[in-house]
This record gives C-alpha cells, structure tokens and sequence, in this order.
C-alpha cells in the first residue's frame, strides 16, 4: 500500500489511528458536522475508536485511501479530517473534509484538500475524483468550487439524510 502521509506548506496529513479518538470524539460532535455530514452516535472514546477503525483504517485496507487526521506542522495539533472516500453508492472516490469550527476561515480544507487530490492524482492513479455536500452548506460548496469542482446534480444517498449536491471536475462533459 502507498503511504498515506502527506505535507503541504502549513499541514500535516496522516492515517487516523487509536490515538486520536479524543480529537474525533470532538470533531464528530460539533454541531456543524452533525448538521452537514450527520450524526455517527459516536458518543465517546469507544465509539470514537470504532469510528476510526470500521472507518477511515478499514478504507485504507479496502480502498488504499481514506479520511486522514489533518494538523498543524507547527505543533502537530489537529484541526480536522480529509482524504477521498469511496462510497458504495458512487461510482467514484470523493473527496471529503470535516474541520473543528474553531479553525475555520483560514483555508484549511483547501490546503488539504488540494493536497488529497494531488496524492490520489499522483500516487493512487485516481483519475476521477467528486465531491458531495449538504444543500446549505455554503462553506464547502466554496471549498468544492476552488478545489476544481462544479455542481453536476442533486441526488439522493443512502445513508445521508435530505439530498446531496453532486460536484464533477470542472471540463468534464459526461
């Protein structure tokens, strides 16, 4: 498997593992990311571990790619998640991002995110990346917008409450 690790100018991606429960714990309870992504019932350290391991581990087996921890070089404090998630009811791998609102507004998700696309780009021969967001959700909608991606459709997904905004790269035509 290739490694999953990668650094852009002001961030550090790696695999998720058994030690950052605490921070996923956090991450998946703010209230922005029950309301756009949705609720996990993950409601403490057990729950966060299970998360992580039936999650984003069990993808990087399956899928060679996966949701990754995103932090601060300086410090290694993390500040959210973001990788390519292969879902079942999608044709192709997405990209995905979650960030703890106290670090939003400083470019975060497309620093990283642009650095996801890169590495499935470059090192996972992915040629095809989408994305999905939540109706409302004008912040990624945006982030979707700069990392390349424009609105194709609104569809409906298993597993997601309310309709999903279905981005493609931009230039595609199909």
């Amino acid at each position: 498997m290739q490694s999953l690790e990668i650094e852009t100018p002001r961030l550090r991606l790696r695999p998720l593992d058994g030690g950052d429960a605490a921070f996923i714990l956090e991450l998946l309870n703010e209230p922005a990311f029950i309301a756009n992504i949705g609720d996990k019932s993950v409601r403490d350290l057990a729950g966060a571990l299970n998360y992580i391991e039936k999650g984003p581990q069990a993808s990087y087996l399956q899928h060679g790619h996966g949701l990754l921890r995103v932090a601060l070089r300086d410090g290694d404090i993390p500040v959210g998640i973001c990788g390519l998630v292969k879902r079942d009811s999608l044709p192709h791998p997405d990209i995905g991002y979650a960030f703890l609102e106290r670090h939003w507004g400083r470019g975060y998700a497309c620093e990283a995110g642009a650095a996801c696309l890169e590495h499935g780009r470059d090192r996972l021969d992915l040629a095809y990346v989408v994305g999905i967001t939540a109706p409302d959700n004008q912040g990624s909608i945006r982030v979707l917008e700069k990392l390349g991606l424009r609105y194709d459709r609104t569809l409906d997904l298993p597993g997601i409450d309310g309709p999903s905004l279905y981005f493609v790269p931009v230039g595609d035509d199909r």
